[in-house]
């Protein structure tokens, strides 16, 4: 852009200025590299004249072009971070109607959102449809500077951008689409980069509540567009911003989550099928957000089934419809074998493991629920318990992940489903893939620890299992082919002969510090011995303790 045409917009010649405009919009809507625009401070002057327009009552037909241009110039971070814009913010939170000294929307498109008529509002006439255009480019310039500039971000904080957003939200007035879709992206922005903010949305705004009433409403519709669904995601990722911030008294949260999570439930009943992407980001964010909610809580997620109400979703269990755990489980499903592919990464899998964990430890019908998926009666046991496309298999590779959250979590939800006995978990997986949390949790020697579960077995074995029980290998929870005996044709002095030749090769590696012999301890975890010889007394110790539990 020249000066000439530089000049030009600092005129009043509309038809000139939208033509240097729709061709700059035109050439430049892709572009995010604005070195040529810090020579001879032209960002400075574009910015300022554009914003003279804005400014400019008299030129508001050429407002919503001057504010595509602003969205473009506002991708540039050192401009923003170099030239004070307070005004500017101002004028956009002003033409964004996001001002203690605006109205919410346009008055004549304001029809009550419970109304009869709001389908007459969706349809508003064309000086109606031409400032909700220019609102909604206003709030585009807003998330692009809240995402870019600290000072732009700390000037919408001042003047109290939340608070007019869930204003907005929480009015009875009906909010077209597209405006309700950069409000929750720029509440979702200025949320996730601003912690104070969080905070007075969570308490002071009671926000989380606005919120959650507002999807609710949103699900009475029978069919959602794409601009629709894209709303709910936005408004579900500010939701987890604030609910992240937990300061609210157990009782206020209490009241909170149990309405949260029966919304959850609704919206994982609709959308479980994940048909596309944006259905699959819904149920991504519901489990995001459970990560929060109270562990007493998510029994929501379950209701009493009763065959004559009508529902969209039904997957029966003890008397119960528990089709959303059934969505967090075929979630698990599909971001494990993502995983696993390479398309997906620890991240989203933390989320889902964490609240399934939740899940059985809360409930007795969820953990009984989700152990029969992940841990069915074992048949086939030829394969090792790692191999397969099952939830199980997948599990047990998990154990393996680089990630210590995520193998901690796969730990514990196993550890839960197999109600803390070692030896449940032996027989699923073997001791060598269980040896890692049986280490932690001082159970190297498959001790029993203390539960609340109750005694009852719910883990019967098949015909299968019982036919192949005799030759399963415990270390790698498989079938082992019978094999001869190495030593059967040894004499007493051979197979002394080499018994000592490997206790000499395992204290030379112990001397040079190579390997750290050990008994287990009384507590059950790993203890160093001094001398080689000490693990020849651990073992027979060990193996009085195994007969005194067996006996037991």
């Amino acid at each position: 852009m020249d000066r000439d045409q530089l000049e030009y917009l600092r005129s009043k010649d509309s038809q000139k200025i939208c033509e240097i405009l729709e061709r700059f919009n035109k050439k430049n809507a892709n572009l995010f590299d604005f070195e040529k625009f810090h020579l001879d401070n032209l960002w400075l002057n574009l910015w300022q004249a554009i914003f003279k327009i804005l400014n400019n009552e008299a030129l508001e037909k050429l407002h919503v072009l001057s504010l595509n241009t602003i969205r473009i110039l506002s991708r540039d971070r050192l401009s923003l971070q170099r030239h004070n814009i307070d005004r500017d913010v101002d004028c956009l939170l002003k033409l964004a109607r996001l001002t203690s000294s605006t109205s919410l929307i346009p008055e004549t498109n304001c029809v009550d959102k419970n109304s009869a008529d709001v389908a007459a509002a969706t349809r508003p006439d064309s000086s109606d449809e031409i400032e909700i255009h220019r609102i909604v480019e206003a709030l585009k310039c807003l998330c692009n500077l809240v995402f870019q500039s600290a000072d732009c971000r700390r000037r919408c904080v001042r003047q109290n951008v939340a608070d007019h957003i869930i204003r907005r939200m929480s009015s009875t007035v009906h909010i077209p689409c597209a405006l309700e879709l950069f409000d929750t992206k720029l509440l979702f922005l200025i949320t996730a980069l601003e912690s104070s903010v969080r905070s007075r949305v969570m308490i002071e705004l009671n926000g989380l509540t606005y919120m959650t009433e507002n999807l609710n409403e949103k699900l009475h519709s029978k069919e959602f567009n794409e601009e629709e669904l894209d709303v709910m995601v936005e408004l579900l990722k500010a939701m987890y911003n604030v609910i992240s911030y937990t300061e609210k008294s157990p009782s206020e949260n209490e009241i909170q989550n149990l309405h949260l999570t029966g919304v959850v439930r609704e919206l994982l009943f609709r959308f479980g099928a994940m048909r596309g992407e944006r259905e699959r980001a819904i149920v991504s964010n519901c489990i995001n957000l459970l990560v929060y909610v109270s562990s007493s809580c998510l029994s929501e997620l379950m209701v009493k089934w009763d065959s004559e109400i009508g529902t969209i979703r039904v997957t029966i269990f003890d008397k119960h419809n528990v089709y959303a755990l059934d969505v967090l489980l075929n979630f698990f499903h599909l971001v494990v074998e993502e995983l696993e592919n390479g398309v997906a990464h620890t991240d989203v899998i933390s989320p889902v493991l964490t609240v399934l964990v939740k899940c059985v430890a809360s409930n007795r019908i969820m953990r009984h629920y989700v152990r029969s998926v992940v841990l069915p009666p074992l048949k086939d046991v030829s394969q090792l318990p790692e191999v397969g496309t099952e939830l199980r298999n997948y599990l047990c590779r998990l154990q393996g992940n680089p990630d210590n959250v995520v193998r901690d979590l796969t730990y514990e939800l196993l550890f839960l489903c197999c109600k803390k006995n070692p030896r449940r978990m032996v027989k699923h997986f073997g001791y060598g893939n269980m040896a890692g949390l049986f280490c932690k949790k001082g159970m190297l020697d498959c001790r029993r620890v203390e539960t609340d579960f109750s005694t009852d077995s719910e883990d019967s074995d098949t015909e299968e299992y019982k036919k192949n029980q005799h030759a399963i290998n415990p270390v790698t929870g498989s079938f082992i082919t019978p094999q001869a005996n190495p030593m059967q044709n040894m004499s007493e002095e051979e197979k002394e002969y080499h018994a000592m030749q490997l206790v000499n090769v395992i204290d030379k590696l112990h001397r040079g510090g190579l390997i750290k012999p050990c008994n287990i301890g009384d507590d059950g975890k790993l203890q160093p011995v001094d001398h080689i010889l000490e693990l020849q007394t651990g073992l027979i110790k060990n193996v009085d303790s195994h007969n005194i539990q067996n006996d037991n």
